[in-house]
């Protein structure tokens, strides 16, 4: 599967708990179509103490969300658009379908 979406993206959340979140792509895994965004679906781990956390606790983490759940913002309006490619002056670029300008 072709994944529309990279590291460094700012996306939307279009589907699931946290539907019309915004924030930036941390982390995309390939294997497992799944993205790391920041601020979006964090989870409470329970860290017993150690030599890097000596005091333990409860800490926030991000939790991967899948890819179909995110779309790409389109830069120049701001609203969510899918994506496209094609060749441009001999280059393949990644362009958004609403204003069809290059991402």
């Amino acid at each position: 599967m072709k994944l529309k979406i990279k590291t460094g993206d700012t996306v939307k959340v279009i589907a699931g708990d946290h539907k019309g979140s915004e924030g930036k792509v941390l982390k995309v895994d390939r294997e497992k179509n799944k993205a790391i965004v920041e601020g979006i679906n964090e989870v409470s781990k329970h860290e017993k103490p150690s030599a890097n956390n000596p005091q333990g606790g409860i800490t926030k983490k991000e939790a991967p969300i899948h890819i179909s759940n995110l779309s790409l913002i389109d830069p120049k309006s701001g609203e969510a658009t899918r994506i496209g490619y094609e060749v441009r002056d001999g280059k393949k670029v990644r362009f958004s379908k609403k204003s069809n300008e290059v991402i």
